[in-house]
């Protein structure tokens, strides 16, 4: 088995992926939305940290985040969100029960897959490439046919911001975000 481990550079920008346990579709729900923007809120006000983008989809979201001077510990963090939205949304229809022994071994809900995704954020060039990929997302799996019809994502920051045009990822942008993908 690899020796995996993970990259800590206090104050730095990172890149992650977080899966629902069994790829199951159910954070675009209203109560699991609900309790996660409650959890990233509750979170932030004890260990702070910057969203530069963030994208909901149903079995999945990514996000990007500044952590503060002198901080490294995102996985703190991602541990805090997830153990608040799985305990909000414990009694819901659809958190069906799917444990298995080294999940109840764990104490795991059956909501968040084990482990999440990270890449430290490189440079610029790096920085843009991944919020690119983030808006794109719900457009590339075949949620909508436009960025802007996706309500889970700071693409609406962005253009409120100014930072895109409301036909941002229209089709004169569609071959260079689905590269970014392959």
């Amino acid at each position: 088995m690899p020796n995996y481990r993970r990259r800590i550079t206090p104050g730095g920008t990172f890149f992650f992926t977080v899966n629902t346990y069994r790829r199951q579709p159910m954070l675009t729900h209203t109560a699991v939305l609900d309790a996660l923007q409650s959890a990233v809120r509750e979170t932030r006000t004890k260990l702070p940290f910057s969203i530069v983008a963030w994208v909901v989809l149903p079995d999945h979201l990514h996000a990007i985040w500044n952590l503060p001077e002198g901080d490294s510990d995102f996985s703190l963090r991602w541990s805090l969100i997830k153990q608040h939205v799985t305990r909000a949304c414990r009694g819901l229809s659809f958190a069906v029960d799917q444990s298995n022994a080294s999940r109840l071994r764990r104490r795991e809900g059956t909501l968040w897959q084990r482990r999440f995704w990270e890449h430290q954020v490189r440079d610029e060039a790096d920085l843009l490439r991944h919020v690119e990929y983030i808006h794109y997302n719900p457009v590339k799996h075949g949620h909508v046919l436009r960025v802007r019809d996706w309500p889970y994502s700071t693409f609406h920051r962005y253009v409120r911001e100014g930072r895109y045009s409301l036909d941002w990822g229209d089709s004169k942008y569609v071959d260079e975000i689905a590269a970014f993908g392959e």
